[in-house]
C-alpha cells in the first residue's frame, strides 16, 4: 500500500516558520550563556571565585550566572587577578570545608567520623593543589 503525503495534513500545510513572524519565544542563548550579567567586575570575581571552590565547571558558572567563559578562565588560569583570585577561592574553600563539617554533625557515631574524615581528605587535596 502506497501512502499519499499530499493527503497528510503536516504535509499539506505550508511552512509558516520565518524568524519575523512574532514569536512570543526568546531566541536561543549564545553557547555557554543563558541570561545576561547583571553584576559588577568586583561581584563577578567574588562569584567565579565562590563558585570554582565548589568545584562548578567554567562553562557551567557562565551558563548560570551569564559571566563572560573567557572571563572566567582567565581568572581560573590566574591571568586576571593572579594574586587576590587564589586567596578568594581559598576564603571560599575554608567555609566550605566549615558549612560541611557543620552539616556532619546531624549524624551519629561511625558515619559521622568517615563523612568528617572525607570532608578534611578532599579539603586536604584542594589546598594540595
Amino acid at each position: 500500500m502506497s501512502r499519499d503525503t499530499d493527503q497528510h495534513p503536516i504535509a499539506a500545510s505550508p511552512a509558516t516558520t520565518r524568524p519575523d513572524l512574532d514569536d512570543p519565544r526568546t531566541p536561543s542563548p549564545p553557547y555557554g550563556y543563558s541570561r545576561e550579567c547583571h553584576y559588577g567586575r568586583e561581584q563577578q570575581v567574588h562569584i567565579v571565585a565562590e563558585f570554582h571552590a565548589h568545584k562548578i565547571r567554567p562553562s557551567r558558572i557562565a551558563y548560570r550566572v551569564g559571566i563572560d567563559i573567557a572571563f572566567i578562565e582567565a581568572l581560573i588560569a590566574g591571568e586576571l587577578e593572579p594574586e587576590r583570585f587564589p586567596r578568594l577561592v581559598a576564603h571560599y574553600r575554608r567555609q566550605r570545608f566549615q558549612q560541611r563539617m557543620h552539616d556532619s554533625v546531624r549524624l551519629n557515631g561511625v558515619s559521622r567520623f568517615e563523612q568528617q574524615q572525607r570532608i578534611e581528605r578532599d579539603f586536604q587535596r584542594e589546598v594540595d593543589l
